[in-house]
């Protein structure tokens, strides 16, 4: 159930009437989650039963965490919840990547391994909420947060269906504390979450879905294409995705703020960054911190030294990128960001003993831009094969017997669809657009939303496109 599907329009008008209708916390609660389990049902019925378990394991082990004193234990019931919540992950998502890895390695030593594949479908969502469950056990061992008052708490938590599938990764510490008191209707900010979706729907359905055919079309075979229809390609690809991901989160944030709940922000106008640590502090901001909090930090962070705040820097990356999917690509794209923030660390702590200003931020955001850029070739490539095709065509080494844009129409409309990414982009980042719509009177305010949303679904390609992070 896509977020731009009619269906969803009539599954949330259901659970938001619903929900207000209902005067008990308890049972507004209730109708939460069965809701919730609905959406995430509607996807595959047979992986509910995954996400069940996965939330009672945790809130038992939360629950036993929080009672208990004996560090041993303590530890070894966290363990428990690491392992559990990553055998999962690791059993969906990587069984076939590291059989087929291991049976490449032994051929490539003369060895014959017999291949054993396993139709291992992707639940949908499985690394969001596996990691929201791990951070709630996490932070209850630290003795950062107590645990959820009640099973059906924690469930929710787990489970609300506007972040359930692709994010924002919510800590309970963010979360939990907005179940225990009942919400009022005077208290949503209706014209917010009305703006926020529309904007959501038309980076994804207006612009990411029509650049979409064409980044298909130089990924099929990016050996025919030139080195400027190689750049244009993957300017889009860079649009596609950003418009597509950060429109799922305004959705979702638009979705969860109609029914009084506050989602954590995750992007931040990231192309517009100025250094690849200051595009990590803009891009997936929910995970970027997930990382460091869970991941950098616990390797030992920047407390053993430099070389060894690197390490753990790019083994951080490194597995970021195998977080996103069971490929040899991501390690790949997540190895690039890795090598470049360690670099431009590098270069800070080398410009600064000598007293040298910094780069000039044009300058800074440009170099940003193209590393960024040339990093989401593996990411959208299908393999290493068609990633050095890409890289090659983008060098100027492609055989240009192929174009991206067979009409004047077609790039009338594509040249369109990426001013009209880069001003949005732009006008959100400054906030040029921020207040107008709480000034303008009700009348004046439908009418506007009425014509935007009537253009908006004239600009949107006939037909679904799913959202790209749904595969991660």
């Amino acid at each position: 159930m896509l977020f731009t599907e009619l269906r969803y329009l009539a599954f949330f008008i259901v659970a938001f009437g619903v929900y207000w209708a209902l005067r008990s916390n308890t049972k507004r609660k209730v109708w939460l989650l069965c809701a919730s389990y609905y959406f995430y049902g509607s996807w595959d019925w047979r992986f509910l039963s995954l996400i069940m378990l996965s939330t009672l394991i945790d809130y038992v082990l939360g629950a036993r965490m929080a009672r208990e004193d004996r560090p041993r234990q303590l530890r070894m019931l966290v363990i428990v919840s690491v392992v559990v919540n990553l055998t999962i992950l690791g059993f969906f998502k990587y069984f076939n990547f590291f059989v087929g890895s291991f049976v490449d390695a032994s051929a490539a030593l003369g060895l014959h391994v017999h291949r054993v594949t396993l139709e291992v479908v992707l639940p949908v969502g499985v690394s969001f909420y596996t990691f929201q469950s791990l951070s709630y056990t996490i932070d209850i061992y630290r003795r950062q947060i107590k645990p959820a008052k009640s099973l059906l708490d924690f469930a929710v938590a787990v489970a609300f269906f506007p972040h359930l599938v692709a994010g924002p990764i919510m800590r309970a510490r963010d979360y939990l504390h907005q179940l225990d008191t009942p919400k009022a209707w005077r208290e949503v900010d209706v014209r917010w979450a009305l703006i926020l979706f529309i904007g959501g729907f038309f980076k994804k359905a207006c612009i990411s879905d029509n650049i979409s055919p064409y980044v298909d079309q130089f990924y099929a075979n990016p050996a025919n294409f030139g080195v400027v229809d190689a750049w244009l390609a993957t300017v889009m690809y860079a649009t596609q995705i950003y418009c597509d991901f950060s429109g799922y989160t305004d959705m979702a944030i638009a979705s969860a703020g109609m029914l009084g709940y506050r989602l954590a922000d995750n992007f931040d106008a990231p192309y517009l960054s100025t250094t690849i640590t200051d595009f990590w502090r803009r891009w997936h901001m929910s995970l970027s911190s997930w990382l460091r909090d869970y991941l950098y930090i616990p390797l030992g962070g920047n407390r053993a030294g430099r070389w060894s705040a690197h390490r753990n820097l790019m083994l951080t990356m490194l597995l970021g990128g195998l977080w996103h999917g069971a490929s040899w690509n991501f390690l790949l794209w997540g190895g690039m960001h890795g090598g470049a923030l360690v670099v431009h660390k590098e270069w800070t702590r080398w410009r600064t003993a000598r007293g040298w200003r910094p780069m000039p931020p044009a300058l800074g955001g440009l170099l940003t831009l193209v590393w960024v850029l040339l990093a989401w070739v593996p990411f959208r490539a299908p393999g290493f094969r068609a990633s050095g095709a890409a890289l090659t065509a983008l060098a100027g080494g492609g055989v240009s017997s192929a174009t991206l844009t067979g009409s004047a129409h077609a790039s009338l409309a594509l040249g369109a669809a990426l001013a009209g990414a880069y001003a949005l982009h732009l006008a959100t980042y400054h906030g040029w657009v921020a207040e107008w719509w709480r000034r303008v009177p009700s009348r004046r305010f439908v009418m506007v939303y009425a014509l935007a949303w009537t253009t908006a679904l004239a600009l949107k390609p006939v037909g679904y496109v799913p959202f790209i992070y749904f595969q991660f």
